[in-house]
């Protein structure tokens, strides 16, 4: 009776491990659920199959149902391709689902290359419906007149479908249309015209197509806010002056420099005449000496010349300016 005892709880035991591989590879629960969902699920094909392949029946079939549910033809097979290439089944089936209620031209071949491009399609499928506002940063330019404006703009925009692998991102919209204000800014004869009329901005900057190349589609751009800066053609001219300023005072020094060189040659040019001439008067006495013994000069002719070297000095005395004289007293 042991023995016997022994066995069946070892029969019981087998028993339940066989249930629960056998419930483990055979969802009943969801097989059932699957058929009167009216999905075609096979047990071994599909349930069995997909176990040994490592996909999640769960996962497969009940998004299966939900898109049946919803009128959208799929087969098992795509949705397991995708799940086994990485992709998240349940974000697709679900953006398929409010495609269609929008009545969106989406497939599941585009929506599973979406997805698999790293995009969350399901948010994408719900800005195409619901389209949304995006907010450049504080953008500053410069009008003609030299006044700084800053302004800051409201995109909204909706997801473009057709672009959305391979299309540009919010960012580039954001450059774009700040490089568009700064642009449509920077052509303004007077920052007045900007603030009586910010809707030329607007207008100006929607009407070049900035939505090119990008996974979005520009629907309006509005101004929000347009603020006065500094006066930054001021700033420039008197920055322009200054240094003006400065070259003319460096060009005034370097001539008044050339003065002082040429003032000092010349004023050594002097002395070294100067040091010339009294050499020369040094050599005078000498040379009427040689001449009174050589017998050239008499005593008359050198009495003639003293009287004509007072006569000189006088003439010379008498021309000074009053001021010299004093001076020299």
């Amino acid at each position: 009776m042991e023995a016997l005892t022994g066995f069946s709880v070892l029969i019981i035991i087998v028993g339940i491990i066989v249930l629960f591989l056998f419930l483990y590879f055979v969802p009943l629960g969801l097989f059932i659920t699957a058929y009167f969902s009216g999905v075609k699920v096979k047990i071994f094909r599909d349930l069995i199959g997909m176990r040994l392949r490592k996909v999640s029946p769960q996962v497969i079939v009940r998004n299966l149902i939900s898109a049946t549910k919803a009128g959208i033809e799929l087969s098992i097979s795509l949705l397991e391709a995708h799940y086994l290439a990485g992709g998240n089944v349940t974000n697709v089936v679900n953006a398929l689902i409010s495609a269609n209620k929008a009545n969106l031209d989406l497939g599941f071949a585009k929506a599973a290359a979406i997805d698999l491009a790293g995009r969350d399609v399901l948010e994408a499928v719900k800005m195409s419906v619901n389209p949304k506002v995006i907010e450049t940063p504080l953008v500053s330019a410069v009008s003609k007149d030299g006044i700084q404006l800053k302004a800051m703009a409201r995109i909204t925009v909706r997801t473009n479908l057709e672009r959305l692998v391979g299309g540009a991102g919010e960012q580039t919209i954001l450059a774009r249309v700040g490089e568009g204000i700064v642009s449509t800014i920077g052509s303004s004869t007077t920052h007045k015209e900007v603030l009586e009329n910010p809707d030329s901005i607007s207008k100006v900057v929607l009407s070049k197509g900035l939505d090119a190349g990008t996974a979005f589609e520009i629907l309006s751009i509005d101004i929000a806010d347009v603020d006065v800066g500094t006066n930054i053609g001021a700033i420039l001219q008197t920055d322009q002056a200054e240094a003006d300023l400065k070259v003319a005072r460096a060009k005034a020094e370097e001539r008044r420099a050339a003065a002082v060189a040429l003032e000092q040659e010349m004023s050594a040019e002097v002395a070294r005449m100067r040091s010339k001439v009294v050499e020369a008067e040094a050599e005078i006495p000498r040379a009427i000496a040689e001449a009174f013994k050589s017998g050239n000069l008499g005593v008359m002719d050198y009495y003639n010349l003293k009287n004509v070297q007072a006569d000189t000095d006088m003439r010379t005395s008498i021309a000074k300016p009053e001021e010299k004289k004093d001076k020299e007293s």
